[in-house]
C-alpha cells in the first residue's frame, strides 16, 4: 500500500521517519510544492549571516524531540546565558523582565498597584471551566496592567495573536489546568514546586525549557530527516487536489500526473488542505478554511559592531499592543546562538503584522526596511543604517487559535473519520511550535501502523 504525505514541513517529514522507523517496508512518498522541504523552517546563510526566516527554535523541555535529534546524530546548541534576559518596551524605554519574586517587587515595569493585584491572584474567583479568550483570563486573575504589560506581548510574540480573540484552552492548556486544579496560579506554582523538589526539576506556569537550535541553525534538522528520506521525497511539485475511489486516493499533481494511495495524510497549512478536499468533502472544506492565517514578516538587520552602540545583553524585546507600535519585537539573534553573523558584526530579527497589523507584513521590502529601521530608533536608539537586510514574508504566517477552535477541532475529526486511511495534522490543530508538530507526528504515526 503506497501512503502518500503531502506536506513536508517538520510534521511531514517527522511523520515520514516515525513511520518508516516502525515499519522500514512502507512504500511511502512525501510531496512539498517548494523546491526546498522544511515549511516554515528555513534557515539562510547570506553573506556570512545566519538567517531564520521562520522558526528559530524549540524548548528543550518536550522529550520526542530531543529523542529525534539525537536519532539524527545533530547536536543541539542552547541559548546563551544572555537570552535569560528579556525585555519588554512600556512607556518609551526597555524593561527587564523580573526573573524572581524579589525583581519582581524591585522591577517599575508594573505600577505598585499592578504588583500587589498579580498578588492578590490568590484571591481571584476560579473560571466556570468553560474555555475563554486568553485576554478574558489574564484580567481576571491577574488585573488589566498586567495583562497589557505581560500576557499580551508574550501572546504576540509567540503567536503573532491578539488575546482577546485566542481561545486559552487552545493557547495555553497547563495555565488553563493549573486553575482548574488548584483554583489560582499562585497556590498551583507554589504546589508543583513543592512536587517537583524530589525530582530537583524547575517548573512554571509557562512553556519552560531553554530555548535550542543548531550551530548552522533550524534547518540542520530539515537536512538530516531530507537525507534520509532520499527519494521518498519529492519537491517542487504540488498536489492539487485528492479524490476518492472505492478503497483508495487519488492524488492529482501541479504537473497533470496523478498518483494512487492507500491511504493519504495531508500534512500542508490548513488553506491548503481545504483546496484538496473540496472535491471529497466541500463541508470538511470550508471548516478547514475558516482557521486563520495573518501575514508575518520577519526583516534581519545586520550591523558592524563598532558602529552599534547598544550592549545587546539579553535575548530581545517584545512590545505591549497599547505601545502602538508598528512591530511586535525584535530578537538579538547574534547574542543568543552563536555564528549567527560574522566576526565584528550583530545580527537583529524583527517581526511584524500577526492578526492585529496584518497588512503591515504586506508591504513591499523597502517599505518593510524603512519601518523597522523607524522602531529600532525609536525602540533602541539605533541611528547607524543596517550593513545587511535580508526580508522574509510569510502572507499566510502563524495559524491562530481564536475561542471555539476546540469545537473546530471537534467537528474536523469527526468528518475525516468517515474516510478510511485519510489524515489531517499539522501545525493548524493541536499545537503550533516545533516540540508539538514532532510529538503529534509520533502519536499519529503509531496510530496509523495500526491502520493501515
Amino acid at each position: 500500500m503506497k501512503l502518500i504525505i503531502i506536506g513536508g514541513g517538520i510534521t511531514g517529514l517527522s511523520l515520514a521517519y516515525f513511520l518508516l522507523e516502525k515499519n522500514p517496508s512502507l512504500d511511502i512518498v512525501v510531496l512539498e510544492s517548494e523546491k526546498k522541504a522544511g515549511g516554515k523552517i528555513w534557515t539562510d546563510k547570506v553573506n556570512g549571516f545566519l538567517c531564520e526566516g521562520g522558526v528559530n527554535g524549540f524548548l528543550d523541555n518536550r522529550p520526542k524531540t530531543l529523542e529525534l535529534v539525537s536519532k539524527l546524530a545533530l547536536t543541539p546548541l542552547q541559548s546563551s546565558d544572555n537570552a535569560r534576559k528579556r525585555f519588554i518596551f512600556s512607556g518609551g524605554k526597555l524593561h527587564r523582565l523580573p526573573e524572581s519574586p524579589a525583581a519582581f517587587f524591585m522591577s517599575n515595569l508594573l505600577s505598585l498597584s499592578g504588583r500587589l493585584r498579580i498578588i492578590g491572584e490568590i484571591f481571584a474567583p476560579k473560571g466556570s471551566g468553560e474555555d475563554e479568550t486568553l485576554a478574558s483570563f489574564a484580567k481576571r486573575r491577574l488585573g488589566k496592567e498586567a495583562y497589557e504589560k505581560l500576557i499580551d506581548p508574550m501572546a504576540s510574540g509567540i503567536y503573532a495573536g491578539d488575546p482577546e480573540k485566542m481561545s486559552l484552552k487552545s493557547c495555553f492548556l497547563k495555565v488553563y489546568n493549573l486553575e482548574q486544579k488548584y483554583g489560582s496560579l499562585i497556590k498551583g506554582m507554589l504546589n508543583l514546586q513543592k512536587e517537583a523538589k524530589k525530582t530537583g526539576k524547575k517548573v512554571g506556569a509557562g512553556p519552560g525549557g531553554v530555548l535550542t537550535s543548531f550551530y548552522d541553525g533550524m534547518g540542520m534538522m530539515i537536512d538530516a530527516l531530507s537525507g534520509i528520506l532520499g527519494g521518498r521525497l519529492r519537491t517542487g511539485i504540488k498536489a492539487v487536489s485528492v479524490d476518492k475511489q472505492k478503497d483508495n486516493y487519488l492524488v492529482y499533481l501541479s504537473d497533470g500526473s496523478h498518483l494512487d494511495a492507500g491511504a493519504v495524510v495531508f500534512a500542508a497549512p490548513a488553506f491548503e488542505t481545504s483546496g484538496m478536499v473540496k472535491g471529497i468533502d466541500k463541508n470538511l472544506s470550508s471548516v478547514l478554511s475558516e482557521i486563520p492565517y495573518p501575514a508575518v514578516s520577519v526583516v534581519c538587520f545586520g550591523y558592524k559592531q563598532e558602529r552599534f552602540k547598544h550592549p545587546l545583553d539579553g535575548f530581545g524585546f517584545l512590545i505591549p499592543g497599547r505601545e502602538g507600535r508598528r512591530i511586535l519585537g525584535t530578537l538579538w539573534d547574534s547574542s543568543v546562538f552563536p555564528n549567527r553573523a560574522p566576526e565584528g558584526y550583530v545580527l537583529l530579527r524583527s517581526m511584524l503584522g500577526g492578526v492585529r497589523r496584518s497588512d503591515l507584513a504586506l508591504q513591499d521590502e523597502n517599505r518593510l526596511t524603512d519601518v523597522v529601521m523607524a522602531e529600532l530608533r525609536a525602540v533602541m536608539k539605533i541611528t547607524v543604517q543596517p550593513d545587511f537586510v535580508k526580508v522574509y514574508t510569510h502572507k499566510q504566517g502563524i495559524p491562530q487559535y481564536p475561542l471555539g477552535h476546540q469545537q473546530r477541532l471537534a467537528t474536523i475529526d469527526k468528518m475525516t473519520s468517515n474516510f478510511n486511511r485519510l489524515y489531517i495534522t499539522g501545525n493548524a490543530y493541536r499545537g503550533i511550535g516545533v516540540n508539538d508538530c514532532i510529538e503529534n507526528s509520533a502519536i499519529l504515526a503509531e496510530r496509523i501502523v495500526q491502520e493501515i
